[in-house]
């Protein structure tokens, strides 16, 4: 794969340069340009030589002086110019392993890729790295990035992931601190596996390594009824999720003691499958963990109780939430509040067994298509459908099955509304799609 250039940004050196597109950024001061991390740190000085192969195969070289860190200025046709590295364990608790078959290619596709990592948020189990990889990230600085833990026990690690080269994570680990990268850290914890004294004794561990580890997620593991001839899994209930919080609930204690915050954060689903209360909005600090489902609950709340005094006192109007079947209290509390500043907007919140994955996966964002329009076609009642932007397919909207927003509107007769999945545009979308009185 070439760093061929697909645009040219106004006003940009490449602009200047003339540089155009479908041109092919071969290196940068000598230096093969690989993928997008090279490109970034190579472009990081204030004198750069670049060498540019024309439509023709004639090669131009540019010496450019600019400011540091002033890039050409240009987008590529692979934002990482070269391929994902494909993750070579065989996780127990992989999702991907539990997929139904016939979906779209790209969902079958397992990446463990460091400049993912820094690019898009994916989470990295630094097994499929080499140590030049790993000195690599250090050299360019290449932070954050988010690791994949599961746990700090080498034999329980090399167990868990199926590769024997994945004890040595906390030797990763140590290294990466070392050299100055910040990481955020993610436990997938499975009942009678990694969870109890084998989650405290982890945590403890990348504790040592703080502040260079930031922060931990710890998630539950997700099973659905695509598991045949994979190990079984047993999935968290009330007892189970009420002891994991209580065992965390002494470590944030004393974190929160000693550098005045919790380090280690449980997702939302452990407080609502015990049905322990939800922390207050300092526990999660600025929401980092926002993408493992840490906070989400919180963060809903206090964007829609900021926000429903904006609600217009003159419209009326019908809406249908849709939610996966653990958060559909919370929406129902959410549509109260709603509906007591306007009595006149009416919404009715419609929780979707996922029958596409199997009623144990709960959470709104593996919602189907399918699953939807099937639970919607016989509601006889009025009512705009609102959705959250986590059922879509990033930049797209289409949902897991494939089906898009417009299919299932066409399929229901109904409109729909994508909603940010906080809720910061949910009073807005009522406004402005509800009838003037």
């Amino acid at each position: 794969m070439s760093a061929k250039i697909k645009k040219v940004n106004a006003g940009s050196i490449a602009e200047e340069l003339e540089i155009q597109v479908g041109d092919i950024l071969l290196n940068i001061n000598g230096n093969e340009v690989r993928d997008i991390i090279d490109y970034q740190f190579l472009m990081a000085d204030e004198y750069v030589e670049v060498d540019i192969q024309k439509p023709d195969g004639e090669i131009w070289t540019y010496e450019i002086e600019k400011e540091y860190d002033e890039k050409l200025g240009v987008e590529f046709e692979d934002a990482m110019l070269s391929k994902a590295q494909r993750c070579s364990n065989n996780c127990v608790f992989c999702f991907i392993d539990q997929l139904p078959p016939n979906m779209r290619e790209t969902l079958y596709f397992k990446d463990d890729d460091s400049r993912l990592s820094f690019l898009q948020g994916n989470f990295v189990t630094l097994t499929n790295m080499s140590d030049d990889d790993i000195d690599r990230i250090v050299r360019y600085k290449i932070s954050p990035i988010n690791v994949s833990v599961q746990t700090t026990n080498p034999e329980l690690r090399v167990n868990m992931l199926h590769n024997r080269f994945a004890g040595n994570i906390m030797v990763r680990l140590k290294k990466l601190a070392q050299g100055n990268i910040r990481m955020n850290c993610q436990i997938v914890s499975c009942p009678g596996i990694n969870n109890g004294e084998e989650l405290i004794k982890t945590v403890e561990d990348l504790y040592k390594l703080h502040p260079a580890i930031e922060n931990v997620a710890v998630v539950p593991v997700g099973v659905t009824k695509y598991r045949e001839g994979l190990r079984k899994l047993i999935i968290y209930n009330e007892e189970s999720a009420k002891a994991e919080l209580e065992n965390m609930k002494k470590l944030q204690q004393k974190y929160i003691r000693e550098i005045g915050e919790p380090f280690v954060r449980l997702s939302d689903e452990f407080y609502i499958l015990a049905k322990e209360t939800i922390p207050e909005p300092q526990f999660y600090n600025n929401y980092e963990q926002l993408e493992d489902g840490v906070g989400m609950v919180r963060m809903l709340r206090d964007t829609v109780s900021d926000t429903v005094l904006d609600l217009k006192d003159n419209i009326k109007g019908s809406f249908i939430f849709v939610t996966g079947t653990l958060a559909q209290y919370e929406m129902k509390n959410i549509a109260s509040i709603i509906m007591k500043k306007n009595s006149k907007i009416n919404i009715e919140v419609k929780a979707v067994i996922n029958n596409f994955f199997g009623s144990t996966i709960t959470v709104s964002g593996l919602l189907t298509g399918t699953d939807i329009v099937n639970t919607l076609k016989n509601y006889e009642k009025p009512g705009i459908v609102v959705m959250p932007s986590n059922l879509l397919k990033s930049g797209e909207r289409v949902l897991l099955d494939d089906m898009t927003v417009e299919q299932m509107e066409q399929l229901l007769n109904r409109k729909i509304l994508i909603s940010d999945y906080t809720g910061d545009n949910l009073i807005e979308l009522i406004n402005s799609n509800a009838d003037q009185i």
